[in-house]
Parts: structure tokens; C-alpha cells; sequence
């Protein structure tokens, strides 16, 4: 399992918490040391690292609108 650091996981969920602010995503959380984020009905399954760039380049577009 991967190792655990609270303060990106702290971010993860505040970039989780705006993508279902923008309408992006409809649900995330941290599962087994992976990031799971449900986009259109569907799960996504990531790394810490990968989620945290997928919602990063997710919100940006929507951010900047």
C-alpha cells in the first residue's frame, strides 16, 4: 500500500471538493491507498499522485472561466 501523506490527502480532498463544486465529478475519496474519484457514473481509481494532477487539469479550464 502506498504511503500515506496527510497533507496530500488534505489537498486531494480539497481539489475533490471543487471538481463536484464545478459539477466535474460526483463523488471521491481515499480507498486501500488509492484515490477514487466517480466521474459519470463510472470509478476512477488513481494514485495519490496521479489524482492529484488529473483533478488539478480537470479544475483548471473551469477555474479560469
Amino acid at each position: 500500500e502506498p504511503t500515506l501523506d496527510l497533507s496530500d490527502l488534505n489537498r486531494l480532498h480539497q481539489l475533490g471538493n471543487q471538481a463536484i463544486q464545478l459539477g466535474l465529478i460526483s463523488g471521491h475519496g481515499y480507498h486501500h491507498g488509492y484515490y477514487e474519484l466517480i466521474c459519470k457514473g463510472e470509478v476512477i481509481t488513481l494514485s495519490l499522485e496521479a489524482a492529484k494532477s488529473y483533478l488539478i487539469t480537470l479544475i483548471q479550464p473551469e477555474a479560469s472561466s
